[in-house]
């Protein structure tokens, strides 16, 4: 039997989305289908998002660097990636250009020569030409930039 969502009214619908954007940084996209989740709609909906903005709750630029730094260090995306994410979730280029400054140049390709190494190691493919092209799918797949890709793998490559 499938179970009905019960509908929240504002003021309780209000209540538990500053529980969920206290949690950790969400994007107004994310806040929105929340609440739309909460049986709310319309106008309730922009009211309690307008009211989240101004008590600074919801914030995009914060939400972008939050993203791209964690994504970043705890998953080893690349710029490209970490982009396309941001854009999906509905955010400015402008913002997008805000989140991806926390990602540091130095540290940047320092991840990315450690993943290619890492995955240069773990190929036990024989065809040096193969074995270039597999390393480097995998790099560009995480969100590297081709050229920043092959030019490291053309400094550890023999």
């Amino acid at each position: 039997m499938e179970k009905r969502k019960q509908k929240l009214t504002p003021q309780q619908g209000l209540q538990k989305i500053y529980h969920y954007c206290a949690y950790q940084e969400r994007s107004h996209k994310e806040v929105r289908n929340k609440l739309y989740d909460y049986g709310l709609w319309g106008s309730e909906v922009e009211d309690l998002l307008t009211r989240l903005i101004t008590e600074d709750f919801l914030n995009e630029e914060r939400f972008a660097k939050s993203f791209a730094g964690g994504k970043f260090r705890m998953k080893k995306w690349g710029r490209i990636k970490i982009e396309r994410e941001l854009e999906s979730h509905g955010l400015t280029s402008r913002c997008i250009a805000i989140g991806l400054k926390e990602i540091d140049n130095q540290d940047y390709r320092e991840v990315l020569k450690s993943l290619v190494e890492k995955k240069w190691e773990g190929t036990t493919e024989e065809n040096l030409f193969k074995k270039k092209d597999k390393v480097a799918r995998y790099a560009i797949m995480k969100g590297f930039e081709p050229d920043l890709v092959w030019g490291i793998i053309k400094e550890i490559a023999p």
